[in-house]
This record gives C-alpha cells, sequence and structure tokens, in this order.
C-alpha cells in the first residue's frame, strides 16, 4: 500500500444496464482490494466523503437520469457534505468536456474503460492480478456474467458503438472460468450479457461460439439455470434452440429484441429485418421451444412513424403474443444515422403509443399468466416483502419481469433456494403460490 493512501468512504451508485453493473461490480473488487470502505446506492450523505456515480448514456431518460444524480451529489458537496464526486460510464465517455463545463463540483469524469485512473485517482493501486475478478452487488444466488463488449451493429438509433467500439468477444475458456468462480461463490443462477449475445464469437473464429458456449457452461456442477439476454434476430444462429431444448439447465427464456415491426422502419433503422423474417423467426422459435417464454423490446415514434405502420406494430404484438415486452419511446440521439433525420413525432403521440402497446401487452400478459394457474413450476426465492416471498420461474429475468408470490404464513423458505410451487391465482404481471 502506498504511503500517501488514506481510507476513503466511498458511495458507487450504478445507473442504467445489467452491462453497466458488471463495470461498478470490477471497481468494487478493486476498491475492495483497497480497503476503502464503500457503501452501494448511500441513502445518505452522511455515512461517506466521496461518491462516484457509473453512468448511462443511452437514450434521453437514461440520460437525464444520470445527469439528476450527478447534481444531487454536486449539490451535496457543494454543501459541504461531501470531500468528492467522480463520474465513470456511458455519460461520461460521451459528454465527459461538456459535464465539467456545466457541472464543475464533480472532481472528475471517467470513460468506459478508465477503472485504473479511477483507482489511481482516489490514492489507490490497481491490482492487476484481480483482473477478471468482480465484487457482486446483486443478491448471492444470481450473477450476471458480460461474454462481450462494444458492438459491430449499424442500428441507426444507437448511440452504444460511439461509446462502447466494436465487438470484442471474450475468451471462451475466461468465461466459463469466471462461470464457475461465480458458483463457487453461491451463485445459482447466471445471466448472460453483452450488447449482441449471439454474435458471440464471430470476432474470435468468424463463427457463432454461443452454442458451443452454452454446452460448456451448462456442463458446470452446481449451475442450475442459464439465462440468455439481447439475442439480435438477424443472423439468429438456430443450432441455439437446439442447445437450449437439450440442456435441462438452460432457461426457457429468449430476449428477443425486435424493435418493430413495419418493413420500411426496420429498413431505415438498419436491423436487417422484415415484418416476413420476425414472423418466419417466431414460428420458427415457437416450434423449436414451444414452452419459452419471449421477452421482446420495441420502439414506438421512430422519425416517420406513421399511423398506419403503428397500426401494422400494433398487430404484430398482438398476433405474437410475447410473454414479456418492453416499450420505449424513440430518442434522436447525436451521432447516431437516424439523427440526420426529423424527429418529427410529437412526444405526447410517442408516449400515447407506448401506453396503447404496454395496455395490449398487460392484456396478453395477463392471459399467458391465467394459463399457468395449476401448474407446477421451479421458481428460485429472491427475497421476502411484507407477508410474501418473492420468487421467480425459468420464464422471468431479475428485476424487469414477473414475479411469483408465496405467503410467508405458510412456510418458512430460503433465500436463494429452489422450491416446486403450485401457481394459484394471477394478474397482469404477477403470480401466486403455495408450495407443493
Amino acid at each position: 500500500m502506498r504511503k500517501n493512501f488514506h481510507p476513503h468512504r466511498i458511495g458507487v451508485v450504478s445507473l442504467g444496464c445489467a452491462k453497466n453493473l458488471v463495470d461498478t461490480e470490477i471497481l468494487l473488487r478493486q476498491l475492495d482490494a483497497n480497503q476503502f470502505q464503500v457503501i452501494i446506492d448511500p441513502i445518505d450523505f452522511k455515512s461517506i466523503d466521496t461518491a462516484i456515480i457509473n453512468t448511462c448514456g443511452f437514450i434521453s431518460d437514461a440520460k437525464q437520469e444520470s445527469i439528476d444524480t450527478i447534481l444531487q451529489f454536486s449539490r451535496a458537496k457543494k454543501s459541504g457534505l461531501l470531500k468528492n464526486v467522480f463520474v465513470m460510464g456511458c455519460l461520461s465517455q460521451r459528454y465527459a468536456s461538456e459535464l465539467a463545463i456545466e457541472i464543475p463540483e464533480v472532481d472528475g469524469f471517467f470513460g468506459v474503460s478508465d477503472l485504473e485512473k479511477i483507482v489511481a485517482r482516489l490514492g489507490g493501486n490497481f491490482r492487476k492480478e484481480l483482473v477478471g475478478e468482480r465484487k457482486i452487488s446483486t443478491p448471492s444466488h444470481y450473477a450476471y456474467l458480460k461474454i462481450a463488449e462494444g458492438c459491430d451493429r449499424v442500428c441507426s438509433f444507437c448511440a452504444i458503438p460511439l461509446i462502447r467500439g466494436k465487438h470484442v468477444s471474450r475468451p471462451m475458456d475466461d468465461i466459463i472460468m469466471e462461470a464457475k468462480k461465480l458458483v463457487n461463490h453461491g451463485a445459482k443462477e447466471i445471466i448472460l450479457i453483452s450488447q449482441d449475445t449471439t454474435y458471440y464469437g464471430l470476432d474470435l473464429s468468424k463463427k457463432r461460439l454461443i452454442a458451443p458456449l452454452l454446452e460448456n457452461l451448462a456442463s458446470i456442477p452446481g449451475l442450475e439455470w442459464i439465462r440468455l439476454h439481447y439475442t439480435y434476430p438477424y443472423g439468429f444462429p438456430m443450432k441455439l434452440l437446439d442447445v437450449m431444448r437439450d440442456a435441462p439447465t438452460i432457461c426457457n427464456y429468449i430476449d428477443l429484441p425486435l424493435q418493430h415491426a413495419s418493413t420500411r422502419i426496420l429498413k431505415s433503422m438498419q436491423r436487417n429485418m422484415t415484418l416476413e423474417k420476425s414472423r418466419d423467426l417466431l414460428l420458427k422459435i415457437r416450434s423449436k421451444l414451444p414452452e419459452a417464454a419471449l421477452r421482446t423490446t420495441i420502439i414506438v415514434g421512430y422519425p416517420g412513424e406513421t399511423e398506419q405502420e403503428f397500426a401494422e406494430l400494433e398487430q404484430f404484438v398482438r398476433e405474437s403474443r410475447f410473454e414479456r415486452m418492453g416499450v420505449f419511446t424513440y430518442s434522436h440521439e447525436e451521432g447516431t444515422s437516424a439523427y440526420d433525420l426529423l424527429d418529427n413525432i410529437p412526444e405526447k403521440i410517442k408516449m400515447e403509443r407506448a401506453a396503447w402497446l404496454m395496455h395490449i401487452q398487460e392484456e396478453i400478459s395477463l392471459q399467458s399468466n391465467k394459463n399457468k394457474i395449476g401448474k407446477t413450476l421451479k421458481v428460485l426465492i429472491d427475497s421476502e416483502e411484507n407477508d410474501n416471498y418473492i420468487a421467480r420461474s425459468e420464464f422471468d429475468s431479475p428485476e424487469i419481469d414477473n414475479e411469483i408470490l408465496i405467503k410467508k404464513s405458510d412456510n418458512t423458505l430460503q433465500i436463494g433456494a429452489f422450491y416446486h410451487v403450485k401457481i394459484i391465482n394471477a394478474e397482469n404481471f404477477e403470480l401466486y403460490a403455495e408450495l407443493v
């Protein structure tokens, strides 16, 4: 330890997606190795003297949340409640110079690959021997595992390649080694993430390696659930469906961000998909994995989206009957190719279209949930709240999908353990169950 090293009481706030959270966890491991006192998501400023905010810069709402958080901590510093405020992550990567002018109270802005610089600025030593290690901030029974960084796609609305750069796959041996470490530390579910998980391996061997990666992960003792996020629809590797069908530890869950249904808009989005291709892909997935839960994301209010094209999207949502769906309003992002288009859909119309699609999805989700009444499911207990245990099935990812509620009064259950339950009632996004 360096002589000028002074312990800090550091509050760390991680905003945005799970990929950002993994970056935060890598930083937490370095801070821990340097014997800093760390509080995650501090609820007041009395317990810390330094704040580190890992920001999101993906879309306008996420950027605003990041800016609001920075301002909150900057005001605390200005009032003498904090000594230092540091900002890292995607927003800082994109707008460091502008932010430095607008919020001078911040002591330093760092990009997405500046962890070594952050540790040094805090007065610590970056421990190279710990590269690849993390301090997990999720409940110990599940963890996210990033398999690649960056993205080679050129989606017209997306700024991620501008922030994170080109797609770089991690070596498969490194991923498997990290997965084993996570399991040894108590993880029973691992959620694979990257900007495009189905692209994994193309830069390593000129072929997609997501299927063999899953086969290798499925052989790890003690790993009971493997979940796959962010599977890009174009070039979807069909062999992946065979692996998912044959490996019981791979969750029957596919996160497939289709973004729209109109062929014209998909072409403008540079998604390499059409309405017909989307329907065909869904048909193949449903026929191969009839029990799988399909999650998708949709963007409404894209430049030039007509009433007819929105009606086409609405019909697609109704007929596809996704078990899970998220809807976002289009965000006009500097540097993207869509930024040259006229953002001509009023915000009020964007919000109305998003609300209408979610209204339709509520009805679809309710019917899907009602179909599970009477069925027995294997569930993982995530937490407890008031009179209930909060659980999930293999069809649900943490924090974004359905929850299953089990009354405490009937049972004493262990957080992070698996049980079999019978579904006894259902609402739009919640199921109610009793222990079998």
